[in-house]
């Protein structure tokens, strides 16, 4: 089975590997990845220009473009015969409001519109922390293994939050739950006509049960999107 991957970190990031390494188990992948950090990017989409493609090395592309990008030109050729699209791991959380936000996200709903089914796998990060790519790999392997073999249902995709417990905490449980509706804050810090925006990611709103709360909660949060 091949698998295109993808991220919004750009091709290089740490996240992309450890996705690659799972992935390495479960199939092929062809990796098509920004060249260069494309985080927050959303939804976006280049059709003014060509799409520069670079060849890093055996199934490995770099994209000067969006996550977007990186599945369109991966399904219309790099990649045409892919089973599914993974996108991550984002070095952040990428919970409730945040898919509307979201690169890594988008790559995979791109991918759904495009009739692909796809999974986006997102690390919160605690503050001050480094991420432990091997022990997110751990996590990750059995969970994407279950995903791929469910039944897909058209017009949805799987997103994946990893919590981020210290070293000596038990391994996290997963949680299937809702995405939360919750805004992000408008808290912004104005001087001299310049707006900051000064949100405590922590502390966002969250609703009991949906994929904010379970992933601060220490669980493993998975939801299915639905886009239609």
């Amino acid at each position: 089975m091949k698998l295109l991957l993808t991220n919004d970190d750009g091709i290089d990031a740490p996240g992309l590997d450890t996705l690659v390494t799972v992935a390495q188990r479960l199939g092929e992948p062809i990796v098509a990845a920004p060249a260069g950090p494309q985080s927050g990017c959303s939804h976006r989409v280049t059709t003014d220009r060509p799409v520069k493609v670079e060849e890093r090395g055996q199934r490995r592309f770099a994209v000067h473009g969006t996550p977007a990008d990186c599945v369109r030109v991966g399904l219309s050729g790099l990649a045409a015969d892919a089973a599914w699209v993974l996108s991550g791991i984002n070095h952040g959380g990428n919970l409730g409001a945040d898919v509307h936000y979201s690169g890594t996200v988008a790559a995979v709903r791109e991918a759904v519109l495009h009739g692909w089914p796809g999974i986006a796998v997102s690390h919160y990060r605690a503050r001050g922390e480094d991420f432990d790519w091997d022990r997110a790999a751990r996590w990750l392997l059995p969970l994407v293994r279950e995903l791929l073999a469910r039944s897909w249902e058209r017009g949805t995709f799987w997103n994946i939050n990893l919590p981020h417990p210290s070293p000596n905490e038990a391994e996290p449980e997963v949680t299937f739950c809702p995405l939360d509706p919750s805004p992000l804050p408008l808290d912004y810090v104005h001087e001299e006509g310049e707006f900051q925006y000064a949100v405590d990611y922590f502390n966002r709103p969250r609703v009991a049960g949906c994929d904010v709360d379970v992933c601060f909660s220490g669980k493993i949060a998975v939801t299915q999107v639905r886009l239609f």
